[in-house]
């Protein structure tokens, strides 16, 4: 492996870890707008899911505190039950006009929401509606990685804490990532090719994702909210050009 090589996966890791530290999701679109102009993309699915597991679970104990497992469970469940939906119906959609859509949604919603005084979810919103965006949010992991979309606008819509709706993206996130992980492991696709990349993303991920766990302690919850929208629409971005700039 060149330096340069070496520079490129560390670059995408410090960047990606850094930003979910701070906000609990987004380290894939952050690094994959580092990696994606000089890594095979065949690399970088299980480089992204390896480095943002990672992230996560060292800037988890930001919000160990306000983690409600009864909260959470709906999603874990329906996101247990999406994530086969979403791997069966991989042969039959077009991966690339699914993301641009994904992309352009992200985006209209977030400066939708960061145009407005704050939307927060009218409607009656209990189990079942959650247990509905943890099957969304399984099926978009199981057809492109997408695992934490559905459930973090889900959860700006709510209108909860902030720490109460990064504690329920984040560990569904977090639950997600370890199912594709072993799914790769199964199905073959984690190989020897791999070895040195992990090496590189592991002790580079840990100081970033670190330090922005201890800024997420300062930020109140509208500025949380804000934060995630603009990652959102940052998400969607990067997302959408990466189909369109093919």
């Amino acid at each position: 492996m060149t330096a340069s090589l070496v520079l490129v996966v560390v670059a995408g890791t410090v960047a990606g870890g850094f930003v979910s530290g701070v906000s609990g999701f987004a380290f894939g679109m952050v690094a994959y707008s580092v990696w994606a102009w000089f890594l095979a993309p065949g690399l970088m699915a299980p480089m992204v899911v390896f480095g943002s597991l990672l992230a996560q679970l060292l800037s988890l104990g930001a919000v160990r505190r306000s983690l409600h497992w009864r909260l959470l469970a709906p999603f874990l469940i329906g996101g247990v039950a999406g994530v086969p939906l979403g791997a069966t119906l991989l042969p039959l959609v077009d991966l690339d006009a699914f993301r641009a859509t994904v992309g352009a949604v992200m985006i209209v919603y977030s400066l939708f929401m960061l145009a407005g005084r704050g939307v927060r979810l009218r409607l009656p919103a209990g189990r079942w509606a959650d247990a509905v965006v943890g099957v969304v949010g399984g099926v978009m992991a199981g057809l492109a990685g997408l695992s934490g979309v559905a459930p973090t606008i889900w959860c700006t819509l709510r209108g909860w804490e902030k720490d109460v709706q990064r504690s329920v993206f984040q560990t569904f996130n977090l639950s997600m990532h370890v199912a594709t992980l072993s799914a790769y492991a199964i199905a073959g696709r984690i190989t020897a090719e791999f070895t040195p990349m992990f090496a590189i993303i592991a002790p580079a991920v840990v100081i970033p994702a670190w330090a922005g766990a201890h800024l997420y302690a300062r930020l109140s919850d509208s500025a949380f909210r804000r934060l995630v929208l603009v990652l959102l629409a940052v998400s969607g971005t990067v997302l959408l050009g990466s189909v369109l700039i093919k």
